[in-house]
């Protein structure tokens, strides 16, 4: 694992997202969610649909990497990641992808820090 910097770190802006809706991507293993982000809905395509059906993520509180760069995925633009734990050297070993998900009182757009 290499090592970053606090100030490497700073970089990232982390916000608490409300999914509003999820749906397959036909043909591909992404989903496309509209996410709430308190002062602006963003659209994020994220490679989660063959671990989460769509109607399971509405009302969930995830955390977005907000400032990273948009990015075109299969002709969608995505504004944003949502992270997960468990990546494709855990799926080898038998663990799946889990979105990390905000319990509790935590409004749409609140810092993670």
């Amino acid at each position: 694992m290499s090592e970053i910097t606090i100030d490497d770190f700073a970089k990232i802006d982390l916000r608490v997202g409300i999914v509003k809706s999820a749906e397959r991507i036909e043909g591909t293993k992404l989903l496309k969610l509209i996410v709430d982000l308190g002062n602006e809905t963003r659209q994020i395509i994220s490679g989660i649909a063959e671990f989460y059906a769509p109607e399971e993520l509405a009302g969930k509180k995830v955390i977005v990497v907000a400032n990273l760069k948009p990015k075109k995925i299969r002709g969608f633009e995505s504004q944003g990641m949502i992270l997960a734990a468990g990546c494709k050297e855990d799926e080898e070993k038998g663990i799946k992808p889990r979105i990390l998900t905000v319990d509790g009182e935590v409004p749409a757009g609140t810092k993670v820090c």
